[in-house]
């Protein structure tokens, strides 16, 4: 149980998709323009997360492993990925359509999100690191708690900067780091402050 809550604030915190390893940043930038769109996508990031990874994890323990067919990761990933997407644009688009419309072709891209992809393929090596290591997961417990980690990490990111992005259009910056020039810089100081966490031993 100690081991799942470490992976899960070190997911959040010193593993952060965004701030860590970069990934999932193409629709980190387009879509942090408002906070509530930013929120949308950011929940629906989560949910995504929290139901492939944990399969994935299960695809790979009792399936790829057993079978040599690691080769095959990626497509049954994608797979997963992809089929789950599908379900939440469904959903969205059915109990929210003013959420299904702001967020427009980047829903269905979620589907090729690489911070989703990204974990799932982290919890591959992970799953083969020995099991007193901090980062490797051991059980399906693992695999849920680093899959909503990461999730609610990518979460706060994309909602912090929508937030930042939001007051900045009130603020007199300089016409030459107007628009993505200034956001690029705001994320570099953020990824800068989640720094802080990465020498935590949690």
């Amino acid at each position: 149980m100690e081991h799942a809550i470490s992976l899960f604030v070190r997911s959040i915190f010193a593993d952060n998709m965004i701030f860590a390893f970069f990934l999932g940043m193409c629709s980190y930038l387009a879509v942090s323009k408002d906070v509530k769109t930013a929120a949308g996508l950011g929940v629906a990031v989560i949910f995504v997360e929290t139901i492939t990874l944990p399969i994935n994890y299960l695809l790979q323990v009792y399936v790829l492993s057993p079978l040599n067919l690691g080769y095959l990761s990626f497509i049954l990933f994608i797979a997963v990925i992809a089929a789950i997407v599908q379900l939440v644009e469904m959903v969205v688009e059915k109990f929210s359509p003013s959420l299904y419309n702001s967020l427009g072709i980047f829903l269905p891209l979620i589907a090729v999100n690489c911070a989703i992809m990204g974990a799932s393929l982290f919890m591959q090596q992970r799953v083969m690191l020995d099991p007193e290591n901090v980062k490797a997961i051991a059980n399906i417990g693992d695999a849920f708690a680093f899959a909503i980690g990461s999730g609610i990490g990518w979460f706060l990111a994309i909602v912090a900067l929508a937030g930042i992005r939001e007051k900045m259009e009130y603020n007199d910056v300089p016409k030459p780091l107007q628009g993505i020039g200034i956001t690029f810089i705001t994320v570099g100081l953020m990824a800068l402050a989640f720094m802080c966490f990465s020498g935590l031993n949690i």
